[in-house]
């Protein structure tokens, strides 16, 4: 296999988790290039499931290399907790997992920040997750991070955070010195005892991502790049701003892993064969009726993170469409086809009609795409289970030619794999890479 990027081609949950875990078997370092713990990623293999936050999907897989790149908003508790979990699965680790000393930490105040930011929003709250993510990405951007890397030298990390610890619970009162959000964890003494015992943990998996990508390559190693999220989060072409902070895209993955873009081989759309989104936003095909609550119930549509329950519609080509043209897919991966498999009637939105008008286009335009209206086509369902076909010829025709009419509508992208259940096992694959 050549090297590949994974990417969702809508708005997260995708079932990005499966299809890396499945790529992994003939890639050798599998990386993690943007995000932070509010994504969730779900591989059931082996008869076990595992639910993945910071670190790579591909670190189920024994024998491959997993690592969390620089452009990773970083939070330490969270992947210890990962690392302790894996510990107790007697998944080994050991030589196999490296954080990039370049990326950014994700650190108490953060969260407390996130979660006043998104209360004073009101009516118009985004649907953050409160993980700190997009405080931290602010301060990287605006140059007052602290790395990952700092940890090696207590004395600079304690400066550091001593100066931004202090500086966010003056933002986080009124002018009358009250509380805008709990800073129960806020306190220094407290938060410094804790990064200490955490530092020790931490320093056997910090690394110099970059050169040892540069250098895994070289030595004819294949890499397996992996994003969070999906296309329409995008912080620079999602539906701003109900985004999230950092570049889903696959150009993210050059930055946030610190690779060429030679480096990024194909690049690989995972698309569910119907629409979801968890949080705020306008959402053109939702399905507010029983179809809707079937598919959240059927295809067990609730955060991985959170719990939030996601919003269900259609299958919407428009979004997919605008989705190849920023990635420039050279794969799809098709996902979740079996949770279709009750529905006499299937649509799928080939257009959009925007006051009057109608257009394939997705919209740039934020009040365009919020007042878009679905135009539909209709395909008969195929009311059977396919969870055990192995080949496409072994699904129904009704399956074969929905799965026919997405890849027409999608510039006929080659269609990588099918999958028809939860497990690495049933998956279908079509074409190679």
């Amino acid at each position: 296999m050549a090297n590949a990027t994974v990417i969702g081609a809508q708005w997260g949950d995708e079932g990005k988790a499966k299809v890396i875990d499945y790529l992994t078997e003939r890639a050798d370092v599998v990386v993690r290039f943007q995000g932070g713990s509010n994504a969730g990623h779900t591989v059931n293999a082996n008869g076990r499931k595992y639910v993945f936050h910071l670190v790579p999907s591909g670190i189920a897989s024994p024998g491959k290399v997993c690592v969390v790149g620089n452009g990773v908003v970083f939070d330490a508790e969270a992947f210890l907790a990962e690392v302790d979990e894996l510990i107790a699965a007697d998944v080994l680790i050991e030589g196999r997992l490296f954080v990039s000393d370049l990326a950014h930490l994700v650190l108490p105040y953060h969260k407390a920040l996130d979660t006043a930011a998104e209360f004073g929003r009101g009516a118009l709250k985004i649907g953050t997750t409160g993980r700190g993510i997009g405080p931290a990405y602010t301060d990287k951007v605006s140059r007052s991070g602290i790395h990952v890397g700092d940890l090696r030298d207590w004395n600079v990390f304690l400066k550091k955070f001593i100066r931004n610890n202090d500086a966010a619970i003056e933002r986080l009162k009124t002018p009358d010195g009250e509380p805008l959000a709990d800073m129960s964890n806020l306190d220094e003494d407290k938060v410094i005892t804790h990064y200490h015992k955490i530092r020790e943990r931490l320093l056997p998996f910090i690394k110099d991502t970059a050169c040892y990508l540069f250098n895994a390559e070289r030595d004819g190693r294949r890499l397996l790049f992996e994003g969070a999220q999906g296309t329409f989060l995008d912080v620079d072409h999602g539906t701003y701003p109900f985004v999230t902070s950092s570049n889903t895209t696959v150009g993210g993955a050059c930055s946030g892993a610190g690779v060429g873009p030679k480096s990024i081989g194909h690049s690989v759309g995972i698309v569910k064969t119907y629409t979801t989104r968890v949080g705020n936003g306008p959402f053109p095909t939702e399905l507010t009726d029983d179809i809707g609550f079937h598919l959240r119930a059927t295809g067990n549509e609730f955060g991985s993170t959170t719990g939030r329950p996601r919003r269900c519609g259609w299958f919407d080509s428009v979004m997919v469409r605008k989705a190849a043209q920023l990635n420039g897919f050279t794969r799809l991966a098709l996902t979740k086809l079996d949770v279709l498999n009750d529905l006499d009637e299937i649509k799928i939105c080939v257009a959009y009609e925007i006051e009057g008008k109608r257009t394939d286009q997705y919209p740039t335009n934020a009040r365009d795409f919020e007042y878009a209206k679905p135009i539909y086509e209709s395909m008969p369902g195929w009311k059977q289970d396919i969870s055990k076909c192995k080949k496409l010829s072994e699904l129904p025709d009704a399956a074969t030619n929905y799965i026919g009419k997405i890849q027409k509508l999608c510039y006929d992208i080659p269609i990588l794999l099918v999958s028809v259940g939860p497990d690495r096992s049933d998956t279908i694959e079509v074409a190679g890479l």
